[in-house]
């Protein structure tokens, strides 16, 4: 794994040398390239002028904030490395709080950060314990790609993660949604709506989060590889219900599905137990 930022975890005076990994694996997916329609060659991203129509390598191009139509002001690289913020290289925890402070629209992309040298193992062990014991995240600063960025410092396993988190500021209003106005519900509505969440609890160990779109798009381009037909299903035509039709057909549902499930479970308890499973009467 390479780390992506080497640095500092500060907090009053303890200070902890670190380096920050990505998070996400992006191995796993699937791109596609632009191709020419007629002869199938690559179609390049040509950096074109918009001026003077020329083509442009990097080393022609530069950094500009307009302020006025058509008015920049360049910035170059220079400029830049004069921005001597603390934060570019040590992330300063501004305090600790709960986790639950945080709204989850704010949190945009998880990194791992893992102790930089032997030295510092000790110190960020502590740091994980710490607020893994009392329940805290703590909230600091960073600069990446340009941007000071809002970090979330959470423990996890014995290591540490960071949150990057969008500024509040960013963040629309659900308010602000078209055509969301309350409803009232009736008693009964909501308590048979209230049943079905009941009876559909679960726990996300046991949920399938697999990527079935990747899946199917993976198998078309394997069927195409090998010159085979690509074969789709209909999507079947689900006829509409009332709402406490469709409730109270859901909770029946997902009692009868649950039901071979809790059966399986209660035999493979009795097995592990060294218990023999009730057998069938045959008549």
């Amino acid at each position: 794994m390479r780390s992506i930022w080497k640095g500092h975890i500060q907090f009053s005076l303890v200070t902890i040398p670190i380096r920050i990994y990505n998070a996400v694996d992006t191995q796993e997916t699937i791109r596609f390239n632009q191709l020419h329609k007629e002869d199938h060659g690559a179609v390049g991203y040509e950096k074109k002028c918009k001026k003077c129509s020329r083509t442009l390598t990097n080393e022609e191009i530069v950094k500009g904030y307009q302020f006025e139509p058509e008015q920049y002001v360049i910035v170059s690289a220079e400029d830049l490395a004069k921005i001597k913020l603390k934060s570019t290289r040590v992330i300063e925890i501004q305090g600790f709080i709960d986790a639950s402070e945080v709204d989850t629209l704010l949190y945009e992309a998880p990194y791992f950060a893992g102790p930089d040298g032997s030295v510092a193992t000790k110190a960020y062990s502590l740091l994980s314990e710490a607020l893994a014991a009392s329940g805290k995240v703590g909230l600091g600063k960073v600069v990446l790609r340009d941007r000071e960025e809002v970090l979330l410092i959470a423990p996890k396993n014995g290591g540490l993660v960071l949150h990057k988190l969008r500024h509040p500021n960013e963040v629309r209003r659900i308010e602000d949604v078209p055509q969301l106005e309350k409803k009232e519900v009736s008693k009964d509505e909501l308590k048979l709506s209230i049943s079905l969440v009941e009876s559909m609890t679960s726990s996300l160990k046991e949920m399938d989060l697999t990527d079935r779109y990747r899946d199917a798009l993976r198998a078309l381009i394997d069927a195409k590889i090998s010159g085979r037909e690509v074969v789709s299903a209909p999507e079947e035509e689900k006829p509409v219900v009332d709402i406490m039709t469709a409730l109270r057909q859901s909770i029946e549902r997902t009692k009868a599905q649950k039901k071979p499930m809790e059966k399986a479970k209660g035999e493979k308890k009795q097995a592990a137990e060294g218990k023999p499973a009730k057998q069938r009467k045959i008549a």
